[in-house]
């Protein structure tokens, strides 16, 4: 019996997912929250990545429903994550919960909040955009990987099956912690840069951010290093300006959020590495953290 998946977080990533598993007629539901509840659309329209376009009309449910899932993967904002699962009352303790959102440190709460639960995270490489209210773009295709949180996490390895038939490719990896630190050093620079400077991703490859970006990965480098990472920096550096050049005409989650005028992320991203460096000098890091929290007029 095919397990129903509920995507917890209706954004561009998440409605992107729905969209390319209900493409291979897996089940899918989007959670919405309380907020959405009077005005969302019955449908949204897709736009492949081959500029082809659908209408995708996903079931739909809501925090009171919780009962009901099967299989929770929660594409939220980083800092929705703990009040969006908090809200599901009733959510059995066999159903394995996937979190799937950019940054670090939200795991350790999230076991404390659900201790009975299967618990598993992932990184994911696929870019989306919301183009309109109803209508998402996917604007790049990448790896998922899934790995366990916990000890029930480990027995789940069998969902990357549906999902690499949905996305192209998903694995397993018992060594989640470390693809989550390699993505994060990736979005600690391109992030913060793209949001402070308004600019896209490719720009960041201009002399004039040369010195930034070189400060900016030493720092981040050090700090992962310190927790364990064991890529060089000569590979980080090599894979960062591989993620630049294949997302040059993308605008950042960041930059995205500041335009917009929502929170970003930048407390699980750069803010997980400031946590993080007890006395290593991390100025640059310390500065993007300041004026992201600017702009997002909380300081």
């Amino acid at each position: 019996m095919m397990r129903e998946w509920t995507i917890l977080g209706a954004g561009a990533l998440g409605c992107t997912f729905a969209a390319l598993l209900t493409e291979q007629k897996r089940p899918v539901s989007l959670m919405l929250s309380d907020r959405r509840r009077r005005h969302f659309h019955p449908a949204f329209e897709f736009i492949a990545l081959n500029e082809r376009r659908r209408l995708v009309s996903p079931h739909y449910r809501f925090a009171e429903q919780a009962a009901d899932i099967e299989c929770l993967l929660v594409m939220t904002k980083a800092y929705q994550v703990l009040p969006a699962l908090g809200s599901l009352r009733g959510l059995p303790r066999e159903v394995p919960v996937i979190l799937l959102h950019n940054g670090m440190g939200i795991a350790e709460d999230v076991a404390k909040l659900l201790p009975h639960n299967p618990l598993l995270a992932g990184v994911t490489s696929h870019g989306a955009l919301r183009e309109g209210n109803s209508q998402v773009r996917h604007t790049g295709k990448g790896e998922t990987w899934l790995g366990p949180v916990n000890e029930k996490g480990k027995a789940f390895s069998h969902l990357t099956k549906p999902l690499a038939s949905a996305l192209g490719h998903a694995g397993w990896s018992e060594d989640i912690l470390s693809l989550q630190r390699r993505k994060l050093a990736i979005n600690a620079v391109i992030n913060p840069l793209t949001a402070c400077h308004n600019i896209y991703n490719g720009q960041l490859s201009e002399p004039r951010f040369a010195d930034v970006v070189e400060q900016l990965s030493q720092e981040v480098h050090t700090v992962l290093s310190a927790l364990g990472e064991t890529e060089t920096l000569e590979q980080y550096r090599r894979r960062l300006n591989s993620v630049i050049e294949l997302t040059a005409t993308n605008y950042s989650s960041m930059h995205q959020d500041l335009a917009h005028g929502r929170p970003t992320e930048i407390d699980y991203i750069t803010g997980y590495l400031l946590k993080h460096a007890g006395e290593l000098p991390v100025p640059v890091c310390q500065q993007l953290y300041q004026e992201v929290k600017k702009h997002e007029g909380q300081v």
